[in-house]
């Protein structure tokens, strides 16, 4: 069953719920965007995804209780991410791990801004 609200989302999980509150104050800073809500990840768009949320523990065995991904149009190279990955020629997905919300701090908000204008 897919969730049909953040709330649905993140039921038993306030740990990430509180992460997340965090990251959508962030993205609403940006700018004008839709939040989207699927059974896997929480997706912030604007023309195209931007930035997605997700929680790994529903997935594989993991304490880590949400991890940021954001699209960016190039490989940024920090040393914070988990990984970075290049699904398509131009678009560069970069992980990063989130176990409070201090560390939604500056550095990922230019990252996430960097992110919302690539989205168009």
């Amino acid at each position: 069953m897919q969730p049909r609200s953040v709330e649905q989302f993140f039921d038993g999980a306030p740990t990430a719920l509180g992460i997340y509150e965090t990251a959508e104050r962030m993205a609403a800073g940006l700018g004008p965007h839709e939040i989207r809500v699927g059974k896997s990840q929480i997706s912030f768009r604007r023309r195209r995804g931007f930035a997605y949320l997700w929680r790994p523990g529903v997935y594989v065995k993991s304490s880590v209780p949400l991890v940021l991904s954001l699209a960016l149009p190039r490989d940024l190279g920090s040393r914070r991410f988990k990984q970075i990955v290049h699904p398509s020629a131009k678009i560069w997905m970069h992980h990063l791990e989130l176990t409070d919300s201090t560390q939604l701090d500056a550095e990922v908000r230019t990252w996430m801004q960097e992110a919302y204008g690539a989205a168009g």
